[in-house]
C-alpha cells in the first residue's frame, strides 16, 4: 500500500476537474487531480460552447487568450442556421460573431454584454488538452491518471481516499478536503450517501459524431458553427467540429421510438439531406438521454461534489460543464481561506447554501428550454417543404419562430451573469430586491449576492482583473473604507483596494467583493463595526 498526502484531493480530470485543480495550486494549495483514465483521452465531443462566465475564469487564471485561440479558424462565423436539412434550404438565422468578426466590432445578440470576455464556442476535444496542459505546467499541482477512486473514508480533520491502479498497485490518499468531480456516475455522490432528485427522462437524442468529408461544399446557406435542421420527417442538430469534415449529429427521438429500433444511418441522411451514395464515418457513437436530476445534497464533512457529479440536465448552451466550472470555482476560493486561516467555518456551509439553489434552477431552465423545443418540433407545417406559396410562407414564420425561440439558449446573457445568491451565510443582505433572474435578461446589478456589475477600467481592462486572492474592497469615495482596511490587518484577511467613480450603477461608497465576483456587503457609509462585517464575510460568525 502506498501512502500520499495532499491538501485538497480533486477526483476527476475533466474540465471541472482540472479547473479545480489549477485554481487551488495557482492559490499555493498543495492539490492533486486523480483521474480513473489510463491516458489522458480527448476523443468525447460533449460541450460545444464555453460560456462567458467561464471565460471570465479562465482569464482570471491566466489562459483566455489560449482557449480563445483555439478551435474554429478566425474567420469561421459562430451562426446558428436554421434549415430543412444541412444541406437543404435556409429559413432564419441567428448571426453570432466569430473570433476575428468580434475584434473587428460585429454586432449580434451577445456582442453588448458587460464584460470584456465573451462566450466562445469550440469543442471540449479542444478545451480539455488546453486546460491538461495548463494544468501540468501549473506549479504545485499533481496531475495522475490511471488512479480510480475506490472508497472514502471521513477521520477526524481528513479525508481518506482509497485508490486503484490498473497495474493491480493500492493507494491511500489522506487530505484535508476532498472534491468529487468524477460524473454522472460519481462514486463520491455514493459515498456520502447523496441522491439524485428530478426528472429521469426528458428527451432520448441519438447523437453521432462523424467525419463527412464535401458536406461543406454541399451546403447552400453561408458557413455555420450549428444547424437546427426541422422538416416533418426528421428534426436534428448539427455541430461542425473544426470547421472541416467532422460534425456531431443530434437526431431528436419521438416519444414513440428506441435506440434499439431506430436506424441510424437512414435518419442521419435525412437530417443531412443527402442519399445513399454520400459517404461519411462514423467515428463514435453519442447516445444520450437529456435528464433533469440535481443532487440532494452537495457536501457533506469535508466532501464536496461539483459538476456532472453534482447535477445533470439536457445538454444544452453547455449549462453542464460551464455550471461545473462555476461549482469548482465557487468552492476553491473557500477551502483556499479555510486552509490559509482566515475563513470560518461558515465558509464551507456557503457552498452548499449558494450552488445547490442555483443548480436547481438552472436545471429548470435547461429542462423548460428542451421541452419548448421539443414542442416547437412537434409543430413542423406540413407544407414547409413544398415549392409553392404555402411552403414559402411556412418557411418564413417557422424559421423566425425557431430563431426567436433558440436565441436565448445560445445567447444566455442572463444564465451568465443574473444568477445571485440570497441564502448565504457569509453574504450581508441590505434589503434592497435582486433584479429578476431568467436565461435572456440580464440587469446589471450592486445588490449583496450578485456579480458585482462590470465596467472596463480607464486602462481598458476589466474591472475583475483588478481584484485580489481573497476580498475586495471596491471604494467610490477615495478615502472611505479605512476601518475596513485596518480590520481586515488585524484579523489577516486578504483585501485588495480598487476605486471607482460613483455612477448610477455604483452609487455606494463601499462595497466588498469576493474572488468569485459576487458582491458580499455594501454601504454608503464606514460600518460602526469593521471587525463585524469582515467576521461575518468570511464565516467567523
Amino acid at each position: 500500500m502506498i501512502g500520499e498526502n495532499c491538501e485538497v484531493l480533486v477526483v476527476g480530470a475533466g474540465p471541472v476537474g482540472l479547473v479545480a485543480g489549477i485554481d487551488l495550486a495557482q492559490r499555493g494549495i498543495d492539490a492533486m487531480v486523480v483521474d480513473m483514465r489510463t491516458s489522458f483521452d480527448p476523443l468525447t465531443v460533449r460541450c460545444n460552447h464555453i460560456s462567458s462566465r467561464s471565460m471570465e475564469i479562465f482569464r482570471r487564471l491566466g489562459f483566455a487568450d489560449k482557449v480563445r485561440s483555439g478551435g474554429f479558424s478566425d474567420d469561421f462565423p459562430h451562426d446558428v442556421s436554421i434549415r430543412l436539412t444541412t444541406t437543404g434550404q435556409e429559413m432564419g438565422r441567428i448571426k453570432i460573431p466569430g473570433r476575428q468578426a468580434r475584434l473587428d466590432g460585429e454586432k449580434g445578440p451577445d456582442s453588448w454584454w458587460p464584460t470584456v470576455e465573451p462566450p466562445h464556442r469550440m469543442n471540449q476535444i479542444f478545451l480539455e488538452p488546453i486546460l491538461q496542459k495548463v494544468a501540468e505546467g501549473t506549479k504545485g499541482l499533481r496531475l495522475c491518471f490511471d488512479r480510480e477512486v475506490v472508497g472514502l473514508k471521513q477521520q477526524n480533520e481528513t479525508v481518506v481516499a482509497s485508490i486503484n491502479s490498473s497495474d493491480g498497485t493500492a493507494r491511500q490518499i489522506t487530505c484535508r478536503f476532498l472534491i468529487g468531480c468524477d460524473g454522472g456516475a460519481s462514486l463520491t455522490r455514493k459515498q456520502i450517501g447523496a441522491r439524485f432528485e428530478g426528472d429521469a427522462v426528458i428527451q432520448r437524442v441519438q447523437s453521432s459524431f462523424i467525419r463527412a468529408p464535401g458536406l461543406t461544399e454541399r451546403m447552400l446557406a453561408e458557413p455555420c458553427w450549428a444547424v437546427l435542421n426541422i422538416n416533418p420527417r426528421r428534426s436534428g442538430t448539427v455541430y461542425t467540429i473544426d470547421n472541416d469534415d467532422r460534425f456531431l449529429v443530434h437526431n431528436y427521438l419521438r416519444p414513440d421510438e428506441e435506440f434499439e429500433t431506430l436506424d441510424r444511418d437512414r435518419n442521419l441522411r435525412i437530417i443531412l439531406g443527402v442519399d445513399s451514395d454520400f459517404e461519411y464515418e462514423l467515428l463514435r457513437k453519442e447516445d444520450w438521454i437529456g435528464r433533469r436530476l440535481v443532487s440532494d445534497k452537495m457536501a457533506e464533512g469535508r466532501i464536496f461534489l461539483a459538476g456532472d457529479a453534482a447535477h445533470i440536465w439536457v445538454p444544452m448552451g453547455g449549462y453542464g460543464m460551464n455550471a461545473g466550472i462555476a461549482d469548482a470555482t465557487g468552492l476553491t476560493w473557500l477551502l483556499d481561506s479555510r486552509l490559509k486561516g482566515w475563513g470560518g467555518a461558515a465558509m464551507l456551509d456557503a457552498y452548499a447554501a449558494e450552488r445547490l439553489a442555483i443548480t436547481r434552477q438552472v436545471s429548470h431552465f435547461a429542462m423548460e428550454t428542451a421541452e419548448m423545443m421539443i414542442r416547437n418540433r412537434a409543430a413542423v407545417p406540413p407544407e414547409i417543404e413544398e415549392m409553392t406559396p404555402a411552403g414559402h410562407a411556412a418557411r418564413g414564420w417557422y424559421g423566425e419562430q425557431t430563431r426567436e425561440l433558440n436565441t436565448p439558449q445560445y445567447c444566455c446573457v442572463g444564465l451568465n451573469y443574473g444568477y445571485y445568491y440570497d441564502k448565504s451565510p457569509i453574504i450581508i443582505y441590505d434589503g434592497e430586491p435582486h433584479p429578476p433572474y431568467s436565461m435572456d435578461q440580464y440587469t446589471p446589478s450592486t445588490v449583496p449576492g450578485c456579480r458585482m456589475a462590470h465596467v472596463t477600467m480607464e486602462d481598458g481592462r476589466s474591472l475583475y482583473d483588478h481584484f485580489g486572492d481573497g476580498y475586495t474592497l471596491v471604494r467610490t469615495k477615495p478615502d472611505a473604507g479605512l476601518g475596513l482596511m485596518g480590520a481586515a490587518g488585524a484579523l489577516d484577511v486578504p483585501l485588495a483596494v480598487v476605486d471607482l467613480p460613483p455612477s448610477d450603477l455604483y452609487e455606494h461608497a463601499l462595497y466588498l467583493v469576493r474572488p468569485d465576483h459576487h458582491v458580499a456587503w455594501r454601504s454608503q457609509q464606514e460600518p460602526d463595526d469593521p471587525a463585524w462585517v469582515l467576521e461575518t464575510v468570511t464565516g467567523r460568525r
